[in-house]
């Protein structure tokens, strides 16, 4: 007998060989039914997986993340198969769950249409109809090359060739079809209830640009037809919320083909974005932040002392100047590192809190640029915080506040997750926890909930990042606290201690917007375009319904541009409702119609963009109510 400790803390006995499947089964039948897999010592594991010594099992359900993805990694696997059903010349790759979904990579002679994954989907369902189960065994290497050449599979071929030695070579069964892969999958094709083929795109294979390119097919599933319907929806808003699409419709930014990944910001647009970067500078000048500026362009010796020569050089460009070789920055930090270095610092200095909004460039393959979420060149709202080891835990709570501030004015609900050491690191291991250990007492004493990332850390120590969720539920990673021993060393940081001695001094990164260009995407596709006035980059726009109206009209752009309200003015010959419409297509927050009722009582007929007609106002009163809503930042 074994002794297996329940997610509810409760030991159960059985016999060993037992299997997940056999003890979600000695639960419930409701729990047998609800299962997907087991976290069996926190590895996510098949039901079929046999325990054979005493463990902890939690059993996951689509309600769990793992349980989820082992769901969709099977669906990736059912459209795989339904795939060589239709054209059996079909070349596999790859096909991994993902977030929301799943994709498979496919080299065919065939250009799929959207005919043709309608044609998939539906062989898809067949085969979830046939409820087949999948089975999983191993080969030793050189059967596992011979069994896949013997398939006609050479991606296969080339991805068992690649892995170490000693690795455990497994495949996954279920009816005719046969594919490599580590696991974990659900019992049987029968779970998926709702199956959803998305779009087509190139990806090439293995991510580089000298591999061939294939077909990806995107594709989401569920257990019940209502969350796929439901997602579906959220999909359709998402596409009308695309900030790509408002950005140039609102003549915001744009991406052009002369410059692929670095935006370009229309007038409207850089209203937008000094607004938050005002925002910013008076929020961090009343948290005792001081603003510097550092170069683009540093000499290549740098970035080999910051590390990020041996970890990050793949996403830098390089330049040559006077036969001198220097590097364009992806990372503020090293200078940060200088600027600290410029003089001698006591104990009584610190905590230093230097803040930059600093241009970088990092090197993105075309495939994964994406409008503003992914380019090429962006401005980070970096900060570092040089302290003593004693004022690190207080440090990160007034960052954690700063934060959450931050996201409240924006009207963003959010989650923290804690990522720790990657394999590609520097440091010892005793710096790791020391770090480690400060982000979560910060978080604890903070009395938050978070989910720990193993390691994804940065290559120069852990991190906080919050995740937060947009009106229509998408999350997006944004702010990150991340604290490093590493850098202080590398750049000989040092503060002179009460007792007269140098000591190295901790650091911290960070950023609140993450990046400026993927804040204003965000922002937009969270307001839809229709950014609160505070934001709005015109607040107000005056329609005269007539010629004579103009010089009051006139007037009234003067007396609210004297008051810092942004407005504009429609002098065309056009219909009220023709005027009114466009404006409204603009997003505008306020709307006033200027007719003769208006010019004899000096007052102003005011349309809101979400309420539409309120009536007449005196001229005072509206300009207060606007002052009002910028003054308190009011999300409306």
């Amino acid at each position: 007998m074994i002794k297996v400790t329940l997610k509810d803390g409760s030991i159960k006995e059985y016999p060993k060989g037992t299997t997940v499947m056999q003890v979600a089964e000695s639960i419930s039948a409701g729990m047998a039914r609800a299962a997907l897999a087991g976290l069996v010592n926190g590895k996510v594991k098949d039901l079929s997986y046999q325990l054979e010594d005493d463990c902890e099992v939690s059993l996951l359900t689509f309600d769990d993340d793992e349980g989820k993805h082992a769901f969709r990694h099977t669906t990736s696997h059912i459209l795989a198969q339904a795939v060589k059903r239709l054209f059996p010349q079909t070349k596999l790759a790859i096909g991994p769950s993902i977030d929301n979904g799943y994709y498979y990579d496919f080299d065919s002679d065939k250009a799929f249409t959207p005919e043709d994954l309608e044609k998939i989907e539906e062989e898809m369902r067949k085969i979830v109809k046939e409820d087949l189960e999948l089975e999983r065994f191993e080969l030793p290497r050189a059967e596992a090359i011979k069994f896949m050449e013997e398939k006609g599979e050479p991606y296969k071929v080339e991805l068992i060739k690649d892995l170490p030695e000693d690795a455990v070579i497994s495949f996954y069964k279920q009816g005719e079809f046969v594919d490599l892969c580590a696991g974990p999958h659900i019992p049987s094709t029968g779970k998926i209830k709702a199956v959803k083929l998305l779009n087509v795109a190139g990806a090439y294979w293995r991510g580089s640009e000298k591999n061939k390119m294939l077909q990806r097919i995107y594709g989401t599933s569920f257990t019940k037809k209502s969350d796929l319907d439901e997602y579906l929806n959220r999909l359709e808003e998402a596409k009308k919320r695309d900030h790509r699409k408002l950005g140039r419709e609102l003549d915001l930014f744009n991406i052009l083909e002369e410059g692929p990944g670095f935006p370009f910001f229309m007038p409207k647009g850089m209203v937008l974005r000094n607004i938050l970067e005002d925002f910013w500078r008076e929020e961090h000048r009343k948290r005792g932040y001081q603003e510097i500026k550092t170069p683009i362009i540093l000499n290549e010796d740098l970035w080999h002392r910051s590390g990020h020569w041996d970890h990050y050089k793949e996403n830098m460009y390089f330049t040559k100047i006077d036969e001198g070789d220097y590097a364009i920055k992806p990372m503020n930090c090293p200078g940060g590192m200088l600027v600290y270095k410029r003089r001698m610092h006591s104990y009584r200095d610190l905590p230093q809190r230097m803040a930059e909004l600093g241009l970088v460039h990092r090197h993105e393959l075309s495939g994964a640029l994406h409008g503003l979420m992914r380019v090429r060149c962006f401005t980070q709202d970096d900060a570092h915080i040089f302290m003593l080891p004693s004022q690190i835990k207080e440090e990160i709570i007034n960052v954690i506040d700063l934060i959450d501030y931050f996201y409240g004015v924006f009207g963003f609900k959010y989650h923290v997750e804690l990522s720790t050491r990657p394999e590609n690191s520097m440091g010892s291991d005793e710096q790791w926890e020391i770090a480690t250990e400060g982000l979560k007492e910060a978080l604890e004493a903070k009395g938050m909930k978070y989910k720990v990332n193993e390691g994804d850390g940065a290559f120069y120590g852990p991190k906080i990042d919050f995740h937060l969720e947009d009106s229509i539920g998408r999350t997006w990673q944004c702010g990150t606290i991340q604290l490093d021993f590493q850098m202080p060393e590398r750049f000989d940081l040092t503060y002179v201690g009460a007792d007269g001695e140098k000591h190295r001094p901790v650091m911290i990164h960070r950023v609140v917007f993450g990046s400026i260009e993927r804040f204003i995407a965000i922002l937009t596709e969270h307001y839809a375009g229709a950014f609160p006035t505070w934001l709005a980059p015109v607040q107000v726009k005056i329609l005269p319904i007539a010629d004579k109206h103009h010089d009051y009209v006139l007037e009234l752009q003067k007396q609210f541009e004297t008051n810092g309200i942004r407005v504009e003015v429609d002098l065309r010959n056009e219909k009220i409702g023709y005027k009114i419409r466009e404006a409204q297509l603009e997003k505008v927050p306020y709307m006033l119609v200027i007719g003769d009722k208006e010019v004899e009582s000096k007052s102003v007929a005011v349309r809101s963009r979400k309420e539409g007609d309120q009536g007449t106002m005196p001229v005072d009163s509206f300009i207060n109510k606007i002052l009002e809503e910028v003054e308190n930042k009011v999300n409306n």
